[in-house]
């Protein structure tokens, strides 16, 4: 703990250090003894940055798949209760108020119909959201446009499927390689293969349908009807805390 707090105030200075530490308790505060479900976990930001973990009374977490890009779930359930393998949009086998909070990290850019999504993330647990997306401009994301708010309701309305590929040619195209942080053992050259091949999107989730600055993101969680507690950039992310 020491050592992140050292790391932190060398890097970002004591004014942005002790913003992120006030965010972080505000997030651990919002969780705490309560029983909530993450998207498409486990995440190493609520590990450090924003360390969540371990003071909820239990945690699920959904998956759209046991066997992912990202890895496998059956392999280790820490810190879940159980992994519940579903379709994140939907979230059709959960309750109406089953939870009481969701947590999602740099999970919602993959999800080609947001606000349904959020929606339905509102149902299953109405409480508090902590969101973390890729802040686009600070990614490998950042050629292509930022998704605006009348684009995502125009999805929602359409009601745009996970299969939907109407971003594949930008991704292909304005995808910056050189900033994508790769398995161990892949190159950049098999990456963009990867990227060429998202026909497989629907399977393996790894298209980023949208990108998200500061600005679009609060307007999302808002026009979904949240109320933002607080937020803040960090670790090329826009940080949210947000409550029903």
């Amino acid at each position: 703990m020491l050592t992140e707090l050292t790391r932190s105030l060398r890097k970002r200075g004591i004014a942005k250090t002790f913003h992120a530490a006030v965010f972080a308790e505000r997030c651990r505060r919002a969780v705490r003894g309560k029983h909530g479900l993450e998207i498409g976990g486990p995440s190493e930001l609520f590990r450090r940055a924003v360390p969540v973990y371990g003071v909820a009374r239990s945690l699920d977490n959904c998956v759209f798949s046991p066997d992912t890009f990202w890895g496998n779930v059956s392999d280790d359930s820490d810190p879940y209760t159980r992994n519940r393998v579903m379709d994140a949009v939907e979230l059709a086998e959960v309750r109406d108020g089953e939870y009481d909070f969701i947590l999602s990290c740099h999970s919602l850019e993959h999800i080609a119909n947001p606000v349904k999504a959020l929606q339905n993330w509102k149902r299953v647990a109405p409480g508090y959201l902590v969101l973390i997306l890729p802040c686009g401009p600070m990614t490998f994301d950042h050629r292509r446009p930022i998704t605006t708010l009348v684009h995502m309701i125009e999805d929602f309305k359409r009601d745009i499927k996970e299969d939907d590929l109407s971003h594949l040619q930008e991704v292909i195209d304005l995808t910056d390689f050189t900033r994508c942080e790769l398995p161990e053992g892949m190159t950049v050259d098999e990456e963009a293969k990867r990227v060429e091949n998202l026909l497989n999107n629907p399977r393996n989730r790894f298209m980023h349908h949208h990108v998200f600055d500061e600005q679009n993101s609060s307007e999302l969680v808002s026009f979904c009807e949240y109320r933002i507690l607080a937020k803040q950039i960090a670790a090329g992310s826009v940080f949210m805390l947000a409550k029903t």
